[in-house]
């Protein structure tokens, strides 16, 4: 066991009351980092609250204490940890001024904020906490597993990221020992869409434009309205945009407000968005990157644009 595999046993078995919090707008990562890891405490005895500003979208109801999600910290807690989120800025103020005692994570961009940082280049922090949660002395039941493999397979796409590898996938099939149906996961994650989802796409689709090898899209808030769908997010069209042949980089812009564009990146093995993410005040990996920027999407979309079209120059010119 290593000393930091020591310590974050020894201050988990010293609390009781524990908060496991993540990211606004949280992904499958997050929300299954998130449940995983809070599942895995309270069936060790401890008072678990599961913190997220945004809430759960109703893609994720299948896991168990996904119900119990909560979007503020109530009460006293003994213990902060922060999951799969680079910095405290992007947790949505729930914690006030207080500092996290733990931060675990699997973004190369991480601030290394927290009084214990575990922070490791893995496919996914879900794959982070699977592979250390028996270094903690923590129980391993099945549910806990089911949402770390959720969240594995989504910040994977299905295993079909840059950043996968053997060891990702030895970690998934240990997940699915404890008796998980990873189709059947796969297809309510990654194959399942909502009629206003798909109709978003479509709004999105008809937009897109190419610039060079650089893909991009947008979303407005007005496309969020005719389409009747009640998040924020893209969706998960991004996706759909990265697996355009041609394209080295897709953008998508999707408006938050009126002053607040939320920017998603997707890259080609051996092009690093993080770059123009970290640019915005961002973060992310080198194939996908994300930042929220102030101003509208008239000033936006060619600040980004032009950042993006820089990475792809110096990645050509070595």
């Amino acid at each position: 066991m290593t000393l930091l595999d020591q310590q974050i046993r020894e201050r988990f078995a010293a609390a009781q009351r524990i908060a496991v919090i993540s990211h606004i707008r949280p992904d499958g990562d997050a929300i299954g980092s998130v449940l995983g890891l809070g599942t895995a405490l309270q069936e060790a005895g401890k008072d678990v609250q599961f913190v997220l500003a945004d809430g759960i979208s109703a893609v994720y109801r299948f896991l168990k204490n996904a119900g119990l999600a909560q979007k503020e910290i109530s009460g006293e807690i003994d213990l902060a940890v922060v999951v799969d989120c680079s910095d405290l800025e992007r947790t949505g103020g729930v914690l006030g001024e207080r500092q996290p005692e733990m931060n675990i994570d699997h973004h190369v961009t991480n601030l290394h904020y927290a009084q214990v940082n575990l922070v490791e280049d893995s496919a996914a922090t879900a794959e982070i906490i699977a592979k250390h949660l028996p270094q903690w002395g923590l129980p391993f039941s099945r549910e806990t597993a089911e949402a770390l493999l959720t969240g594995i397979l989504t910040d994977t796409i299905g295993f079909r990221t840059s950043n996968v590898s053997a060891e990702t996938l030895h970690t998934a099939a240990s997940l699915m020992e404890h008796g998980i149906d990873m189709p059947d996961i796969y297809h309510r994650v990654l194959v399942e869409r909502t009629y206003e989802a798909v109709r978003l796409w479509g709004r999105g689709i008809d937009k897109l434009q190419r610039m060079d090898s650089i893909l991009w899209g947008v979303l407005t808030a007005e496309d969020r309205k005719a389409a009747a769908y009640p998040g924020k997010d893209d969706a998960e069209l991004i996706s759909l945009l990265s697996s355009v042949r041609d394209a080295d980089v897709a953008v998508l812009f999707i408006e938050q407000d009126a002053q607040h564009v939320k920017v998603s990146w997707r890259a080609r093995p051996g092009f690093d968005v993080s770059r123009a993410a970290l640019h915005f005040g961002g973060g992310g990996h080198a194939p996908a990157a994300g930042a929220t920027i102030e101003g509208t999407l008239e000033e936006v979309i060619p600040r980004v644009l032009d950042e993006t079209k820089q990475v792809i120059e110096q990645k050509k010119t070595g």
